[in-house]
Order: structure tokens, then sequence, then C-alpha cells
């Protein structure tokens, strides 16, 4: 018996880290192929979690969250006191932190002290800017940690960071309203004996469905690049339920802590908000990297040789993906994205982004709008006349500083000539070869 369980379980073992990843979409069925993404989607998101540096991610955000956090607090009741709502939104307040009702009154403190110096400033409006200012650089910072799990180097312009960042500011309070608001009917229903039997299931289901919904939008909005609503859904569902049955275990904590306030006294409050910060803002990024996983789980075939990736052939994804631009942009079609050159020709995800910002770096390509301001399309920077084999060559060998004190004139003069004859080399044979002509 215990022979057939451990050739069973080789068997699993062997499936998962070899079998899974040679299956075609012609082997099996649409049904089937899902199921094994979503399975490959969350063993990349358990191979990612150090390389990614999640903990560390989790630990800084936790940082600026805590230096944030009355701003941004004060900006919510600013805006549920606009609606005169602040009472519904304080008591979603204490429900997170039930059991530290100290903590939550000492808050509002500060929040009431925030909201009076916003108004009576040295200048009109300093407060509230000084606020707002808090807040968008905090939601900055989260940005900032999902484009590089997405492999994304340019997050949103400062216009749009400040239209986007008000729109989320202006969103928060109204959903823990709804969530609130939602919660009052359900329970008011289930006294009522005809819907009873339906009402209490949904007390208990409801707080889920809203967390998974708010994870969801998070991980369309949040990174600056088109995210496909199945891959933030599933990172949503999985986040959502995580995030809640910690919750459950956080308040459990919270209660059983406030048991030993005579030998802690209020200092037990600091580890668990900041226990809490943490492993919430950890949940977050693993479904970001989870998302980013699903929607890129057949580009991750080569994604480990990438860091060891040869000069070679890192010299061929150049040439090849400045080639295909050029092209493109020849034949007057719609200008290519990162995703379409990595999903048609095969081109690993952190391949594809590294190039595509090494060329705008050197000038031989410009990012052009597309429909979604979220994605962004690639064109030539030059006129594609004047690209040659040799022009790109040059251009990548002239790109970067060359101001050292290694003596290139005299002491080592002869290897420094070598190198440039061979580039003079690559200039007579490839001076007029153009891009568009290979």
């Amino acid at each position: 018996m215990f022979a057939k369980i451990k050739l069973r379980i080789s068997k699993i073992i062997h499936f998962l880290t070899y079998g899974i990843w040679r299956i075609t979409e012609e082997e099996k069925t649409s049904k089937k192929i899902s199921f094994f993404n979503i399975v490959k989607a969350f063993i990349l998101l358990y191979k990612n979690i150090n390389s990614s540096k999640l903990n560390t991610r989790a630990a800084a955000l936790t940082y600026n969250t805590l230096l944030s956090l009355v701003p941004l607090l004060a900006v919510l009741f600013a805006i549920a006191r606009g609606f005169g709502l602040q009472n519904i939104e304080e008591s979603q307040l204490i429900q997170y932190f039930s059991g530290q009702k100290e903590v939550i009154e000492k808050c509002m403190g500060f929040i009431d002290k925030s909201l009076e110096y916003a108004k009576g400033g040295l200048f009109l409006g300093i407060g509230i800017v000084f606020l707002l200012f808090s807040v968008i650089s905090l939601i900055s910072n989260i940005e900032d940690n999902f484009n590089i799990i997405w492999r994304i180097k340019k997050g949103r312009t400062v216009f749009r960071q400040f239209t986007d960042y008000l729109a989320l500011i202006i969103i928060a309070p109204i959903f823990l309203i709804c969530n609130a608001g939602l919660s009052i009917v359900l329970t008011s229903a289930s006294d009522l004996q005809i819907i009873e039997w339906v009402a209490n299931p949904l007390i208990k289901i409801v707080p889920f469905l809203l967390t998974i919904l708010l994870f969801t939008l998070i991980y369309i909005y949040l990174p600056n690049t088109k995210v496909k609503f199945s891959a933030a859904f599933l990172a949503g569902f999985f986040s959502g339920i995580c995030f809640q049955v910690f919750q459950v275990l956080y308040i459990s904590g919270q209660i059983w802590i406030s048991k030993y306030n005579a030998i802690y006294g209020s200092f037990a409050v600091l580890p668990l908000l900041l226990l809490w910060l943490q492993l919430s803002w950890f949940i977050c990024l693993l479904g970001v990297e989870l998302s980013f996983a699903y929607q890129n789980v057949n580009k991750f075939s080569f994604e480990k040789e990438i860091t060891n990736i040869s000069k070679r052939y890192k010299e061929f994804v150049l040439l090849l993906i400045m080639t295909l631009i050029v092209k493109r942009f020849e034949s007057a079609e719609k200008p290519y994205t990162a995703d379409e050159l990595s999903e048609k020709y095969k081109i690993p995800t952190q391949l594809t982004s590294d190039t595509l910002y090494y060329l705008q770096q050197i000038g031989l390509i410009a990012e052009t709008p597309t429909k979604d301001p979220r994605e962004i399309a690639y064109i030539p920077a030059v006129d594609i006349n004047l690209i040659t084999i040799s022009y790109f060559y040059n251009k990548m060998d002239l790109y970067g500083s060359e101001d050292f004190k290694i003596d290139t004139m005299q002491e080592f003069n002869n290897i420094w000539n070598k190198i440039l004859e061979i580039r003079k080399i690559i200039d007579r044979k490839e001076k007029y070869t153009l891009l568009k002509d290979i």
C-alpha cells in the first residue's frame, strides 16, 4: 500500500513539474486546458514568491501604509461626511478592527484633528493638498509594486495618477457604505421568518463576495497594463478567500490578546496592527503574482533562462523585435504592443519588456497610445529608411557611459582598436542593409 502511495505521489510530482508543461491545446479539451492553466498559474505563483520578493515588498508597503494611514482615513471620512454617512463608515472600520475599540477612538481623534487642520490651514486648501498628496503617494507606491510584478517598466503619468487615483479614492468609501448597507438590509431581512432561510446564508457569504469583487477590481485597475478579467477574477477569488479567513483569525487573535492587556498594556495594539498590515499586503501581492502568472502562463516556458541569456541571443532578440516593429510600421498596420509580440512570437514576457525598454532608451522606438490608455504600442522613433543594421549596432554601441580612467589611448590601445575594427567590419558589410528589407 505504501509503495503504491509513493508511486502515485512521484507520478503527480513528475506531472506537475514536467508533464503539465508539455500539454498542448490540441491534446486536451478546452475545459481541461483551462484547468491545467489554473494549476500552472498556482505552480508559478509558488515558484515566484521568492524571486519577486513578495515578503520584502509587503514589508515596504506596511511601512508606507502606517505612515499614510491617518491621511488616508481622513480623506475617506471627509468624502463619507459629504454624503452624511460617516457613522456607517466608522462602524465598518470598527468591524475590521474588532476588539480594539480604544485604538479606533484614538484613530478617530487623529482623523478629526487632520480634517480641522485641512479646513483652517495657514493657506486656504493647503491641508487638503497635504492629505491628498499623502494618499496619492501611497497609491503610487502600491502601483509601482504591482507594475514590478507585472514586469512593467513605466507607471502612469502624473496626470493619469491624479485622475485615476482620485476616482479610486472617491469609489472606496462608497464601496464601504454599500457593504454596510447590504449587511443592514440582509440583517433586517433575516428577522422575517419567510425569507430567513435565504438571508442568513447570504449574511455569511456577502463579505466574501464583496472582498473578492474588491480585489478583482484592484487587480484590473491598478497595474499600468491591460489585465484580463479572467486573470483578475481568479486572483481576486484566491486573495478574497485568503483575506477573509485571515480576517477571522486576526479578530480572534485581537480578542484573545485583549485578555492580557494587564501584561502588555496598549503596546499589544502595535504588533497586531503591523501583523495585520504585513499579511494583508502579502495576500494582496500574492494575488497580483497569480493574475500575472495566469494571464502569461503560456509564455513562461523559458522565464528562468532569461537571466542567463547569451549575448548573441540577446542581440538576436533586440534585432528581431526592432525588425518586427519596423516592418509593421512600413506596412501601415496597427503597431505592436508588448503582449502581442510575446504571444505571437513566443518571446518570454520579461525578455520582451526588457528589450522594448532598452530600444526606447537608445532612441530607436517610441511609445504610441492605443484605444486602451493602459496599453502601449510601439513605433520606430527614426525614419525606417535610415535604420540599417550598421545604424542599429552603432546605436547600441554608443549608448551608455565611456567616461572611465582606463587608459585606452596608450596602455590598452591595441585592445581598444581591436574592438573598433570588429565594429568597422560590420559597418562596411551592413552599411546599406535596411531592417525593413531583412
